[in-house]
């Protein structure tokens, strides 16, 4: 690939970034208006990816967690971090600091060669996932050293690490790679584990302590190179990320991001297709993929919420201009370069999808929400900027502990509420959270929005002696009533708890967490008056003994997006570009004809009637080996969409038909329908859309003369509807084309996009290859303007 400095640009029409602009702006936070905000400096109003430059070379698969000091932190896998300053080794599972998600600091990183846990016998370690319980992080990370999956834990978010020895038995029960994992606690309490790497996700319950997996182990997910699973609850469903088509080719990562949805963390899991993700074939779903600018390959995310409730999806990329990292560790290492990149998360029509469709993001966004509208944090040990309220107003005092650093805690306030109301105000249609906890029997510590004083208030009370989170609505004096929610049996009362309320209109959501990652252990929905729904301050309550808070909050909440931005639609026909297969004569072989052959006419291809036949061949056009026939014809000029009904029911390993842009042996674009093995799958076979290139690959060392990668379009069908469209940036020198799928021609799969630079021009061209044995009928070949 032609290296280059970054830039933006798209696949998709022009207006579609401006319309993602301006829904980016929506989130644009607040400055801080009330003194005890947690962040010193004024939180970034825009960011621009990787949000890492500048600090560490490449950080991939990451993950992140606010931590109870009101910091965020980010855990990525162990690589060379910092190469550019001639550093030649790796940092063991690097950690990331940050006040607002947007400017970090290097924190260290979980082990060093001389503390990394012997029995692991020096593997390289991957794939962190950070959770918060019982008082302490627990880090999983994979060992693919020893096949396993290893637990850390410490005090505070960035050690020191004691090693918890391996979380799978083994043999784990899972067909697959024993790597990529993923914590998830169900409401009740349940934890899970979710593992598994090329090509199948499982999931087992976990230990009451969390350090091992117990029972049966059920798999979620199948597919080629399925991995980095990670698993969210909104409303009524579970949400499984994954991701697939390869992860660290350079320009040749084909990774995307795919979701499926469930009401059961256990599955099955289905994409917005209604395609099972355990089904043998490809999958619709995407949530992510490279979109024509600088990033490829976008994949293994994490998601995380910022104060205004806005979701962001954390995740890594590789730059087009600078995708492999010089050979490391004394030559050693071959490895692509993945920073750090984060974009705004959108949930439409109960998906979730980046940017509303528009992809990674490669210019100015507005940044997260990270400084509060009304509240703040006690760092320092002082209540300064607090004022008092209700009962026992002498009875708050700030304490300072290791990990949350301040924070604030009354010593009994009897039968009566008392309040620590902090700075600031914030609106009607207001997020609120804090971190809670309850130290004495009897207890309860709450959470004050939309606070106008004791008697005007909602509060989401951690009740210790009734184990059940409580929500309560008070206008002039009067309650509307309290709301009961159970909380887990053997909830764990001496240690911090994430409660997050949410207002919209009168309709209140309140959640409790262990460490705001969307697996809440308990959520509650109620409506509350509409006097009690207005603008205010944001407390902390506290009643009886033992009530403390911290990292308390409240802001605006976002706006959410409602309507993707549009998918490319084809312009008008071009019968100078088009066949029907109408006539009886084989394309390409009589005088006249706009189609050509590459090694052919292949045997036994017919046409007429509407159709070409073409039985598969024992061929390839792979790398070195190029001896399959490919029937091609011109393509016009700059921008264009062709598309072909193909009907083809291959039942063995590598049959493939379809489409493909060609250039020549070594540079082409293909999108078929494939016949791949499922790795570990006991002889089982997957039906793919499989989307690949062919071309060079320069930026490795030394460099690759040529090279091959997928990736995966939406599930297949025996009658399939196929769509390349191809767009000449002309001002970058690149072709970048897009895969399109469909079952019926209705309704379309849109996949990511591959480039290649513009070298010589590309011919529409049909393949039906790899092993005989199968017939691939199309029924046209259609192009079209734009």
């Amino acid at each position: 690939m032609t290296l280059r400095t970054p830039r933006h640009r798209r696949l998709l029409p022009r207006l579609l970034a401006a319309c993602a602009l301006a829904w980016g702006l929506l989130a644009v936070p607040p400055a801080a208006t009330a003194d005890g905000a947690q962040a010193a400096d004024a939180p970034a109003a825009t960011y621009t990816n990787p949000v890492s430059a500048g600090v560490v070379d490449t950080f991939p698969d990451p993950s992140t967690i606010r931590g109870k000091d009101g910091l965020w932190y980010a855990y990525g896998t162990q690589n060379p971090v910092f190469q550019s300053r001639g550093e030649d080794g790796e940092r063991i599972l690097p950690i990331l600091r940050s006040a607002d998600l947007v400017h970090w600091t290097y924190a260290g990183q979980v082990f060093t060669p001389a503390t990394q846990p012997a029995w692991e016998n020096g593997s390289r370690l991957w794939a962190p996932d950070i959770r918060y319980f019982d008082g302490h992080y627990s880090l999983y990370y994979s060992v693919p050293g020893a096949g396993t999956v290893a637990l850390a834990t410490a005090p505070t978010p960035t050690g020191p690490w004691t090693d918890r020895g391996s979380v799978l038995p083994s043999p784990s029960g899972c067909p697959s790679g024993n790597i990529d994992q993923a914590q998830f606690t169900d409401t009740g309490g349940q934890a899970y584990l979710y593992w598994g790497s090329y090509d199948t996700i499982c999931v087992a319950q976990l230990t009451p302590d969390r350090t091992r997996t117990q029972g049966a182990v059920t798999q979620v997910a199948k597919g080629r190179r399925v991995e980095g699973g990670f698993v969210v609850h909104r409303d009524a469903y579970y949400y499984l990320f994954y991701s697939d088509g390869g992860c660290c080719s350079g320009a040749f990562s084909g990774y995307q991001v795919k979701v499926g949805r469930a009401t059961s963390p256990t599955g099955p899991f289905r994409d917005e297709l209604g395609t099972d993700l355990t089904a043998l074939t490809s999958k619709a779903g995407i949530v992510a993929g490279a979109n024509g600018n600088r990033w490829i390959g976008p994949g293994h995310n994490a998601v995380q919420t910022d104060l205004s409730g806005q979701d962001w999806l954390v995740y890594h990329g590789i730059p087009a201009e600078a995708p492999d990292l010089a050979p490391a560790a004394g030559g050693t290492l071959n490895l692509t370069r993945r920073p750090l990149l984060i974009d705004r998360l959108d949930w439409i029509d109960g998906w979730p999808v980046l940017r509303a469709g528009a992809g990674p993001s490669d210019t100015a966004q507005a940044a997260p929400v990270t400084a509060p509208a009304a509240g703040g944090a006690f760092d320092g040990g002082t209540l300064a900027g607090w004022r008092t309220e209700g009962a026992g107003t002498g009875g708050w005092s700030a304490p300072v502990e290791t990990d949350s650093g301040g924070y604030a805690a009354h010593a009994d306030s009897g039968d009566a509420p008392a309040f620590a109301v902090g700075p600031g105000t914030a609106p009607a249609n207001v997020r609120a959270e804090a971190d809670l906890r309850v130290t004495a029997a009897g207890g309860r510590a709450g959470l004050a929005l939309a606070y106008a004083g004791p008697g005007d208030r909602i509060t989401a009370w951690l009740d210790r002696s009734r184990n059940a989170l409580v929500t309560e609505a008070v206008v002039g004096g009067v309650s509307a009533g309290e709301q009961l929610t159970a909380l887990p049996a053997g909830f764990t009362w001496n240690t911090w708890h994430a409660v997050t309320a949410e207002l919209r209109g009168t309709a209140l959501t309140v959640e409790v967490s262990h460490d705001r990652l969307h697996d809440p252990v308990a959520v509650q929905q109620r409506t509350v008056p509409a006097g009690a729904a207005r603008s205010g301050a944001v407390a902390l309550a506290a009643r009886g003994p033992g009530a403390a808070g911290d990292n308390v909050s409240a802001t605006a909440l976002y706006t959410p997006v409602t309507a993707r931005v549009a998918d490319p639609a084809p312009g008008a026909l071009l019968p100078g570009y088009s066949d029907e297969f109408d006539a009886a004569a084989v394309p390409g072989t009589t005088a006249g004809s706009p189609w050509s052959w590459v090694r052919g006419p292949a045997a036994g291809v017919a046409a007429g009637g509407g159709s070409l036949s073409w039985p598969t061949q024992n061929a390839e056009l792979y790398l070195g080996d190029n001896s399959a026939s490919v029937l091609q014809r011109p393509a016009p000029d700059g921008d264009f969409t062709v598309e072909t009904k193909l009907v083809f029911a291959p039942g063995q390993t590598s049959q493939q038909a379809g489409l493909v842009l060609y250039e020549n042996d070594d540079r082409w674009f293909k999108l078929v329908h494939s016949v791949l093995a499922l790795n570990n799958g006991g002889g089982a076979v997957l039906q793919v859309s499989e989307f690949g290139k062919e071309g060079e690959r320069p930026t490795t060392t030394p460099p690759t003369a040529v090279a091959n990668a997928p990736m995966f379009g939406g599930p297949t069908a025996d009658t399939m509807w196929l769509r390349l469209v191809h767009h000449l940036d002309a001002a970058h020198g690149e072709h970048e084309v897009r895969a399109v799928t469909s079952r019926d021609g209705v309704t379309w799969t849109y996949a990511g996009v591959w480039t290649l630079p513009v070298k010589g021009p590309l011919k529409i061209g049909l393949v039906s290859m790899n092993k005989s044995g199968a017939t691939a009928r199309f029924d046209y070949v259609r192009t079209y303007a734009g």
